[in-house]
């Protein structure tokens, strides 16, 4: 089998591999999670009443709020609390000419090998040998396959009206340069974040959420002064691992990993990986790259337009360089319900139970009124009422209370306030926490004030 020529990475490569794996524990952890997030509604396949598709996930209810709460973190973090950083949303198709400078249309390629007996397809990293272990069949040569999706815009299907399904969110942000520093008047250094979805034609897409065909970027893009490149990616590589550790994510999970001279883009300086240990292995949860002058550079050579930044201090112009923390919203959905995963074992009974930090829950509140009887679920709607505007609630009056706690505590929701039959009396309420399942009686004025205490606003 010849050796793949790989091309080096391209700008915001937010679903990359990682070392190979070395499984952190068995058990079938991620058979468990995928089967818990079908059942309660966390995500599922795509068009599953039809066979599926593969490469694809729909989101549900849970994995709405899951995945709106991790946007709202890193936006809040990357944006709203600096100074320094402004958002973008550009749009997913673009002038195709944007990937023919930016290098995706002859580099954007994974090496693809064929099995001649079987015809199945694989990337030459995932395969050793020179044949498929299944089946003996001989691996064909291998050929350079390019992951951008590929469609027409307006009503004629030829060349001249190809457009790509973006592969990144990177690009828009590098076109609009110049429109964001006329319109914001910013000064390097600086940044222009954005959330976004990105498609990549995988050539095998797996391991549930981790690696898609469809998925979500969150990207910042930080130019700096030539000179201060290394600074700022010494800089960001400890903000992301930090941002990570502040989900909650176990320290002891995350780790930085350099990239190694033959793993770096020509015209990188350097790169880091936040790599968390998954079932299946280390791999990359975020990329932190310092790219140079490259892609600003690139596209105003192909589009002739002036992307330099005068500096009327030092009365000098120059290209910035950029900083880039590339991260994925469904890995760090899934990376999240990895790491709060746990089994207990409460009474001779197994427990399920997601440990979200309070800042991602889905559900950060769940009222339960012990009883369908009045006047309990009147009290029980009430208190839902008062608490809704402050934190993430539900309420919940299906089976019994027991078979309650079970839910919320499957799908991670902190804290559970249950009106009970005394509550008519002494308006109170037992708030139950989920990690050490104490119980604490409280009264109903000073229910949201509790709350408050156990879930601090950052």
């Amino acid at each position: 089998m010849a050796q793949a020529n790989v091309p080096p990475p391209l700008a915001g490569e937010g679903q990359g591999g990682g070392n190979p794996p070395t499984p952190r524990e068995g058990g079938g952890l991620m058979e468990k999670l995928v089967s818990l997030a079908k059942r309660r509604g966390f995500f599922y396949q795509s068009s599953e009443i039809y066979g599926g598709i593969q490469g694809v996930y729909d989101f549900g209810p849970l994995g709405v709020a899951l995945r709106n709460n991790i946007k709202s973190a890193w936006w809040r973090s990357m944006v709203e609390l600096r100074d320094d950083v402004v958002g973008i949303d550009a749009g997913i198709l673009m002038n195709p000419k944007v990937w023919v400078a930016s290098g995706h249309v002859q580099n954007f390629t994974d090496p693809l090998l064929e099995c001649k007996k079987c015809h199945k397809r694989f990337r030459a990293d995932q395969v050793s040998g020179p044949r498929h272990e299944e089946d003996g069949g001989e691996f064909t040569e291998a050929r350079q396959f390019n992951l951008m999706f590929k469609t027409f815009a307006g009503p004629v299907e030829d060349s001249s009206t190809q457009v790509y399904l973006r592969p990144e969110t990177a690009q828009g942000i590098f076109v609009n340069f110049a429109n964001v520093l006329n319109s914001t008047r910013m000064r390097p250094p600086f940044g222009i974040a954005q959330i976004g979805k990105a498609f990549r034609n995988e050539i095998t897409p797996g391991n549930s959420i981790f690696r898609l065909r469809e998925f979500e970027q969150m990207e910042l893009e930080y130019f700096v002064p030539p000179a201060d490149e290394m600074k700022w990616l010494e800089y960001w590589k400890e903000q992301r691992l930090g941002w990570y550790r502040g989900l909650g994510i176990q320290a002891d999970h995350l780790r930085l990993r350099a990239h190694r001279k033959d793993e770096l883009a020509h015209y990188a300086r350097g790169a880091f990986d936040v790599e968390y240990q998954f079932p299946f292995g280390w791999s990359e949860l975020e990329g932190i790259a310092a790219r140079g002058d490259y892609d600003l550079t690139a596209h105003q050579q192909a589009s002739g337009k002036d992307l330099t930044y005068f500096d009327d201090l030092i009365r000098e112009r120059y290209v910035p360089h950029v900083v880039e923390p590339s991260a994925g919203v469904d890995r760090t959905m899934l990376t999240l319900m990895i790491d709060a995963y746990h089994e207990e074992e409460v009474r001779g009974e197994r427990r399920v139970v997601l440990k979200f930090h309070h800042s991602v829950a889905p559900v950060q509140v769940a009222i339960l009124p012990l009883s369908r009887k009045e006047p309990l679920t009147q009290l029980a709607e009430q208190v839902e009422h008062q608490l809704r505007p402050y934190f993430r609630t539900e309420y919940d009056d299906a089976q019994s209370i027991g078979k309650r706690y079970r839910r919320q505590d499957e799908i991670g929701t902190p804290f559970a306030v249950t009106i009970d039959f005394e509550s008519v009396n002494d308006k109170a309420a037992t708030i139950r926490t989920r990690d050490e399942m104490t119980q604490e009686r409280i009264p109903f004025d000073r229910l949201r004030e509790a709350l408050m205490e156990r879930l601090p606003r950052s």
